[in-house]
């Protein structure tokens, strides 16, 4: 869905009940990571929203020594996370302010930029920029709807909007909103043999999803039972067995137990 809005200039837009990896995928399509150390979320949530309200909107939080990624040089994807109130104002502001911090660090990854002096970018958009995906959309309230899509018009870059169910009934209340979304896919919990490959790649050195061993598929069955295919629990359930002081293959307890007392554990709702 990222690519077709991408390529096509369209809105997307993804939907799903918690923990089915709407997150985590946008955040690994736009290569994230990369840019976050650099990006004035950390700064605004230490030191106030009200701190930034007179900075310039084209300035980028970025110095020119940074260490950047080559890869940077091919990401064009913005990944942005409104906060759970605030106004059109507030919301365009910080939009800008990604938006120049994302294109300085990419046109200085392109430029290999290890100057002593900073350079601006005065455009409010640049051809760096091709898709935004707006994370936890259903914090937008109608009037925050706009300013988004309004970007987008003007901007001419793809739009993807990821929130939980019923985002998808409210945006169909706003006709020139809903009448430009191109693309709408449902985010749903993985299958049973998409979790045995999650486990596989992830959570290999704690249970063998694939093995024939009797224990591996008790464990592997109680996992299924318990998650349901939900990525953010499987992760807990996985996180709270390595955080006990034993483990099946180390503990005097019998593997049997083990998971038995890790199963009674999440059915008392620790997990949950």
């Amino acid at each position: 869905m990222c690519d077709a809005c991408r390529r096509a200039r369209a809105v997307g837009l993804g939907y799903g009940f918690p923990g089915t990896g709407k997150t985590e995928s946008a955040r690994q399509y736009a290569q994230w990571d990369l840019f976050k150390p650099f990006m004035p979320e950390s700064l605004v949530t230490f030191t106030g929203r009200s701190a930034v309200d007179g900075w310039h909107p084209y300035r980028p939080l970025t110095f020119p020594s940074a260490p950047l990624d080559a890869s940077m040089q091919q990401c064009r994807t913005v990944f942005y996370t409104p906060p759970v109130s605030a106004s059109v104002s507030r919301l365009e502001k910080e939009i800008l302010t990604v938006f120049a911090a994302f294109s300085y660090l990419v046109e200085a990854a392109n430029q290999s930029h290890r100057g002593t002096e900073e350079f601006l970018v005065t455009r409010r958009y640049t051809p760096f920029i091709e898709l935004l995906i707006v994370d936890e959309a259903n914090r937008l309230k109608d009037a925050g709807l706009e300013p988004v899509r309004d970007f987008a018009d003007r901007g001419e870059f793809g739009l993807v909007l990821l929130g939980m169910p019923g985002l998808e009934k409210r945006i169909a209340r706003a006709p020139q909103f809903y009448s430009r979304i191109g693309f709408n896919h449902e985010m749903e919990p993985l299958s049973q043999e998409e979790t045995r490959d999650f486990l596989e790649k992830r959570w290999r050195h704690r249970v063998k999803p694939y093995s024939d061993d009797f224990t591996d598929k008790e464990a592997v069955g109680a996992i299924l039972r318990i998650t349901k295919g939900n990525i953010r629990l499987i992760e807990r359930l996985m996180m709270r067995g390595a955080s006990m002081s034993w483990s099946p293959t180390s503990s005097r307890l019998s593997p049997r137990k083990w998971w038995r007392r890790l199963v009674g554990i999440s059915s008392l709702g620790m997990i949950k």
